[in-house]
């Protein structure tokens, strides 16, 4: 490669990836644990999914009941949205078709407050229309605040949904506005690496010069680990630009080729049922079980799980069910299920099974969706998923010492190395106090009862400004880096010990009652900090020898001045 084309390639690999570092690191430290999310769930409710699935009846009757108690639901569309671990559902309800159906039910003004966030809380308003999640276990509805948990915060934040609250909107919110430039920058990054090293690529991946200098251990660590990983980060910024910015990419060809409606593109899209049923004012003569009609449809999906169910025109007399499916990943890859069903004379309009039914947007939709999201091998390909995440992590780091090293010179103006210090120092003292802080909030939620949005928001961003502050101002990257790595051993020790004292959640107890999930967690903390323990005692032997090394040297030098004067 001549001279201009690598200067040209490590400049704008460097320049991409030191603007993006610090908010790139953020999504891949919040996307590794994402990987974990109803695990993480269940350990901060102490409510196991493992041991309450196959057991647990998912009773829809038992919702209907509790809406008919608050609503009249004469008329109304009815939707259950599963959520991916099968034990809760997203559940909306329409206003009334039935023009005589008048709303009753007045909002209150604290329920105009829990309204607002993510769209999961209950809303009426004039139309008496409601939106909630529903535990099946629970039997209850969770407002979407008070639900909110550890697993489902470290999701939103490895795509920056928290940053939606900057009243900034230039065609989406801030916050996944960011994300899309950051995963757009993030694939321009990988690109431009990819050619700066393909003339030694495999020359550099296996060279690791452990004892030499710190610039080329970080230079090693970085090329090694980045080929490594080329793959694994091409998947995910490829997917994560296609999932996180369609937001504001879907925008125009809503805007030009669906003359501004939305709802019609993504129904083309088969993100929604386009089925309409005309409202008759004719009360249903027949009775429906709506738990016998899914047990049903369940027998007949083999290979195949219920994402939606849709009932339209409830009690009406051309009131219809459609019941969505997806196959399991062990099933088949990609696929899609619809049946209809005409409740008055029980006829099937319409069945397909997802396990034999493909059409191209499934396999497109399957292949973004189970690439990005590791869902399609179990938790051994999560675990997997996990690791080169946290990888990723450490090539990142590396990138901003390689960059900090390169640029300390005596030969470069004191005001642009001052510059580049603290450049690094504030990203570093960012970065590395994630982890910590992260088992920090975990730890104070076995303590909280009923913790919801607000007390994991309190713990986790003031702790971590708390930290980094502190962090940016001793000034000094080998104490953040051996003060993190310590924090971080005793935090993620003290989680699993102290989850079993508090909740007896020991390791034999959670195994014996079926709780692997929460067992997980568990045993994931136990092991980042056996994994920093070792990290720290090669950082202290790593000092030790330096010192050793350098109290040689004065002695060394001295004898010689010595033996001169003699």
């Amino acid at each position: 490669m001549d001279n201009r084309n690598y200067n040209i390639y490590f400049h704008t690999h460097t320049i991409s990836g030191i603007f993006i570092c610090a908010l790139l690191y953020v999504i891949f430290f919040a996307g590794s644990f994402s990987f974990f999310k109803d695990d993480i769930a269940a350990w901060q409710k102490n409510e196991s999914i493992t041991a309450q699935r196959g057991i647990t009846e998912r009773d829809f009757n038992h919702v209907l009941d509790s809406l008919a108690a608050n609503h009249t639901l004469k008329g109304r569309d009815i939707e259950f949205s599963m959520q991916r671990h099968g034990m809760g559902a997203y559940v909306s309800m329409s206003a009334s078709h039935d023009s005589t159906v008048k709303a009753k039910v007045e909002k209150k003004p604290e329920e105009q407050k829990k309204g607002r966030g993510r769209g999961r809380g209950r809303r009426g308003g004039d139309d008496d229309s409601a939106f909630f999640t529903y535990n099946f276990g629970q039997k209850k509805e969770v407002e979407y605040q008070a639900g909110y948990d550890m697993g489902e915060f470290l999701y939103r934040l490895h795509f920056l949904a928290q940053l939606n609250a900057i009243p900034i909107y230039l065609g989406a919110p801030f916050g996944y506005l960011l994300a899309g430039i950051v995963s757009f920058l993030f694939l321009f990054a990988l690109i431009t690496g990819l050619m700066l090293h393909w003339d030694k690529i495999v020359s550099n991946f296996f060279t690791f010069r452990p004892w030499a200098k710190w610039k080329t251990v970080w230079t090693d660590l970085h090329t090694g680990l980045g080929v490594i990983q080329f793959p694994f980060q091409f998947i995910f910024a490829v997917t994560g630009i296609v999932l996180i910015a369609n937001s504001f990419l879907m925008t125009p060809y809503a805007t030009y080729l669906y003359k501004g409606d939305s709802e019609k593109m993504y129904q083309s899209l088969e993100y929604s049922d386009s089925t309409k049923f005309q409202y008759t004012y004719t009360p249903l003569a027949a009775t429906f079980d709506l738990n016998d009609y899914l047990a049903g449809v369940e027998q007949k999906i083999t290979g195949g799980e219920i994402s939606r169910v849709a009932i339209k025109s409830y009690q009406d007399d051309n009131m219809h069910v459609v019941v969505l499916s997806k196959p399991l990943a062990e099933a088949s890859f990609a696929g899609s299920g619809k049946t209809i069903c005409r409740v008055r004379d029980q006829k099937i309009l319409h069945e397909s099974l997802p396990t034999e039914h493909a059409s191209y947007i499934d396999k497109v939709k399957a292949l973004i969706y189970h690439l990005h999201f590791g869902d399609f091998g179990g938790r051994p390909l999560r675990v997997m998923y996990f690791v080169l995440g946290a990888t990723g992590c450490v090539v990142i780091i590396s990138g901003i010492l390689i960059w900090l090293v390169a640029r300390d010179k005596n030969s470069i103006p004191k005001h642009r190395r001052v510059f580049n210090f603290w450049t690094a120092n504030v990203f570093m003292a960012a970065c590395m106090s994630m982890l910590p802080v992260t088992a920090f909030t975990m730890i104070v939620l076995l303590f909280l009862k009923n913790a919801g949005q607000s007390e994991i928001y309190n713990w986790y961003f003031y702790s971590w400004l708390v930290l980094g502050v502190y962090f940016i101002v001793r000034r000094d990257l080998e104490v953040t880096n051996r003060q993190t790595t310590l924090l971080s051993a005793l935090t993620c020790f003290l989680l699993p010990l102290l989850d079993g004292i508090v909740r007896d959640n020991w390791f034999w107890s959670t195994y014996a009652r079926r709780a692997y999930d929460i067992l997980f967690v568990d045993l994931l903390f136990l092991s980042l900090a056996v994994i920093s323990v070792v990290v720290l005692v090669k950082v202290w032997r790593a000092q030790a020898v330096k010192k050793v090394g350098a109290v040689a040297a004065v002695e060394e030098k001295t004898r010689r001045t010595r033996e001169a004067v003699l």
